[in-house]
């Protein structure tokens, strides 16, 4: 989408802030379900982000929104997973152009949805299970807990984007479709 809309750097950069900031603080709002494992609602503005600016901004929201809530949550900074966010921004990131720009024109039919929730689960295991391999070869890290880990956030990311990130961007394409009858000249 960068090169569609023909992306400025400064607005680039805002919105990989905002997204991340967002993504951040959103990501200490959750549920713990095993050792440093949660079910995080902010997953959902993680996909906004990817499957309406792209897979760069997709990966960076991810990457350093996982920084920021490692940063304030108190268990430390896991780049192996921060890694892992990251590559579930690529992921989903991949919907504009696989969805032919769909929420662009005001659209989300059901194949586009259930395109965002594949893209999603994909990005999540893979992404997810790279951090876990990487903790066991770099931590040292039990296999057991990390393929545990990796699974419940695999599956449970993927059920919160399929609602909540839906929800959202069915908002996003209200929004577009209602601008969609707009001229040059009202445009503001």
């Amino acid at each position: 989408m960068e090169q569609k809309k023909g992306m400025q750097p400064v607005r680039f950069v805002v919105i990989i802030a905002i997204g991340a900031a967002l993504y951040g603080v959103g990501g200490l709002i959750s549920v713990p379900v095993f050792a440093n494992t949660t079910i995080k609602p902010a997953m959902a503005i993680l996909a906004l982000f990817a499957a309406v600016y792209g897979p760069v901004i997709g990966f960076f929201v991810g990457f350093l929104g996982h920084w920021l809530t490692d940063l304030f949550a108190g268990w430390g900074v896991w780049p192996t997973w921060m890694l892992g966010s990251g590559i579930v921004g690529i992921a989903i990131g991949l919907f504009p152009k696989m969805s032919n720009y769909c929420i662009d024109e005001g659209k989300l039919p059901r194949s586009s949805i259930a395109l965002f929730i594949l893209l999603s689960f994909l990005g999540n295991f893979i992404g997810y299970m790279i951090s876990a391999l990487l903790d066991f070869l770099f931590f040292a890290e039990p296999m057991d807990k990390v393929i545990t880990q990796q699974l419940i956030i695999a599956f449970s990311n993927t059920i919160v984007i399929a609602i909540l990130g839906t929800l959202l961007l069915l908002l996003v394409v209200r929004r577009n479709k209602s601008r969609q009858g707009l001229t040059k000249d009202e445009e503001a």
